[in-house]
């Protein structure tokens, strides 16, 4: 599974880098894993890895704050990647032969091992797929961290009281459900799935009628869904600060606020976004009372429905303006 035998130790795997132990530490615990002792558990390839950290660091290229966070990237979405990995090679083995619960270990290790080399190269295909969009989108801003973005949220309507009535293994497949099935949609409709939390999904687009379409994609989905509960979905446009993957800003507070403002079923947004969308056919948007919002102060949320649909607002928060 690691690529080499074990049989070095912390203080071999540092005099092979040419690094020092704290230093090594530091790496190892950005990466994701707790100290090691002195017993010989690494490899080589640990101190491969190691030795080419600290020589980005010697040559300038990367400061010693940028390599700490570059690992912490790495070791972030790798330990999310392999998990769901082995999570989805539980699930084939159960579905194939056993109950997931009695999927034995050894098997579940065999059976990943052997996939280990193909899904190698396709995270290197995904990876550098993914870094030129990202370069495209720098490129396109014209700017690393400030950009113009409309950002959403679609949160899962009545999600706490069904963690009280669901088994923990049917609310797994409910999230897990709503996580694919809702990238899906938003991807097709020309947005990006940021992240998801818990029973919330936070999205992005470039440009504000592929949000609404994704918006109104997501609740469409989900409609007549029999797993999933009704979604509600806000959408903000504005300068967001984007840093390690993320959003920041009141752009993204506003999102998050309006989503909560929204009633099961519907989207809001707010008016920078129902300007852009004025001259597109395929969206209609009603404007509603004024109200306060913490943090926000007075925001006018805008009802956000297709125009071939029924009138906006019967289905939104609050009375129309």
């Amino acid at each position: 599974m690691l690529g080499a035998a074990v049989g070095l130790t912390p203080d071999q795997v540092c005099a092979r880098a040419g690094v020092d132990r704290a230093t090594a530490s530091r790496y190892w615990r950005a990466l994701g894993f707790p100290d090691v002792d002195d017993q010989p558990v690494l490899t080589g390839a640990d101190a491969d890895a190691l030795a080419v950290m600290a020589a980005l660091v010697a040559s300038g290229r990367l400061s010693d704050d940028a390599a700490l966070g570059l690992v912490r990237a790495l070791g972030a979405t790798s330990s999310r990647l392999a998990a769901w990995e082995v999570d989805l090679v539980v699930s084939e083995l159960a579905r194939v032969d056993l109950p997931r619960a009695d999927v034995p270990g050894g098997e579940a290790a065999a059976a990943t091992a052997a996939l280990v080399p193909e899904l190698a190269e396709l995270l290197d295909y995904a990876w550098r797929r993914h870094l030129q969009a990202a370069l495209g989108r720098l490129a396109a801003d014209e700017g690393p961290t400030e950009v113009v973005a409309t950002v959403g949220f679609a949160d899962l309507v009545g999600f706490t009281r069904l963690t009280r009535r669901l088994s923990e293994a049917e609310l797994a497949d409910l999230v897990q459900r709503f996580e694919e099935a809702g990238a899906d949609v938003l991807t097709a409709a020309g947005a990006r799935r940021l992240k998801t939390l818990g029973d919330e999904v936070l999205f992005t687009a470039d440009d504000p009628p592929a949000a609404a379409a994704g918006a109104l994609d997501l609740l469409d989905r989900f409609a007549d869904d029999d797993v999933v509960p009704e979604l509600r979905v806000g959408l903000a446009t504005g300068t967001v600060v984007t840093r390690m993957g993320d959003l920041f800003g009141t752009t993204v507070n506003l999102a998050s606020r309006l989503t909560a403002l929204a009633r099961p079923g519907t989207a809001l947004c707010d008016a920078e976004t129902a300007a852009a969308l004025a001259g597109d056919p395929r969206f209609a948007t009603v404007a509603l009372w004024r109200r306060p919002v913490r943090g926000l102060g007075l925001v006018e949320p805008f009802a956000l429905q297709r125009a071939t649909g029924p009138e906006p607002w019967l289905g939104a928060s609050g009375a129309g303006a």
